[in-house]
């Protein structure tokens, strides 16, 4: 499970059993985790953060976006 960035608390990885689903990024901090799809960027689950960092981790994901979908495809080899 490669960790592809750290920002503030939240660290940002892929599992990496997950290469056959659309390009996707997941965040952690503590024991929360969260699910952002990136193309388009939205949020497919989460448990545990509150809804106002929601909103901060997709701001996230969207200034990240780029750098994201480019190292999934540089892990996953599509």
């Amino acid at each position: 499970m490669p960790t592809i960035a750290r920002i503030g608390p939240y660290r940002f990885f892929f599992y990496g059993n997950e290469g056959t689903e659309p390009p996707h990024v997941h965040v952690q901090r503590e024991r929360w985790l969260a699910k952002y799809w990136l193309n388009p960027v939205s949020l497919a689950r989460s448990t545990g953060f509150a809804a106002h960092e929601l909103t901060r981790l997709e701001a996230l994901v969207r200034e990240n976006e780029q750098r994201f979908v480019e190292a999934w495809h540089e892990f996953f080899g599509n």
